[in-house]
């Protein structure tokens, strides 16, 4: 499984022959400094947490220019498919959406989900994290937190799961910061790789970095895998 940061949330999984972009907001993401159409090539999946900008981003455009499949909640899919999105498969909290490649489960997040649509805000829905099951990569789970505070239920994904792979939100104020995520992977997870998100995008906001996260890990600060924008790592 390859994964490729962009900043803030936004990530590109490529798993078997799947390509699937991550809460795709990179127009406007000050820490994106790459071609939309470039890092989106070959896109089969889009895959969004909820629906607020600084995730939904760049997701019409991507499904018109590639044809993938967005995989949303029932009413953020409804809305982006008026928005000219061809292909949907909408899901919600609990459920369990199967494709070639990989199995996708919806998760419970500790959030919110709107879109601000001409001074209107348009309710999008719950948030939700994702659990990626990819069917040809032995010991790749992927557990998306999408934006959360901690929460007990994560530790049922773990329990159901088992994923080896985490992607962390850790940037305070408006998700969990890095000692309630720090907290969240020492107790609840056993990941063997986690990769913190959502952080330094917006000054004086989010956290400017994740150093905290790793020294809250403690011990365990030798499993965060800290990707600069633009980055990859192959687990």
């Amino acid at each position: 499984m390859k994964i490729t940061y962009f900043g803030h949330s936004a990530f590109r999984i490529e798993t078997g022959k799947a390509v699937i972009m991550l809460d795709p907001f990179l127009s406007g993401n000050p820490l994106f400094k790459g071609d939309v159409k470039e890092v989106s090539r070959g896109a089969t999946h889009v895959l969004l947490t909820h629906g607020h900008d600084d995730h939904l981003g760049d997701t019409v455009q991507i499904c018109k220019d590639t044809g993938a499949t967005l995989v949303a909640n029932f009413e953020i899919a409804m809305y982006l498919a008026n928005k000219g999105v061809a292909n949907y498969s909408p899901g919600n909290h609990g459920g369990r959406i199967s494709f070639p490649d990989f199995d996708c489960v919806f998760t419970n997040a500790w959030h919110s989900s709107s879109h601000i649509d001409n001074g209107t805000p348009i309710y999008l829905g719950n948030p939700a994290g994702f659990v990626i099951l990819p069917k040809k990569e032995k010991g790749r789970t992927l557990y998306v937190t999408g934006d959360t505070g901690i929460t007990m239920d994560m530790r049922l994904v773990q329990d159901l799961y088992k994923p080896q792979i985490g992607i962390m939100c850790i940037g305070d104020r408006f998700t969990m910061g890095p000692d309630q995520a720090a907290h969240a992977c020492k107790t609840f997870f056993k990941f063997k790789t986690v990769i913190p998100c959502h952080y330094a995008t917006f000054e004086g906001f989010l956290i400017p970095d994740a150093k905290p996260f790793v020294k809250a890990l403690g011990p365990k600060g030798r499993t965060a895998t800290v990707l600069k924008p633009g980055e990859a790592t192959t687990v």
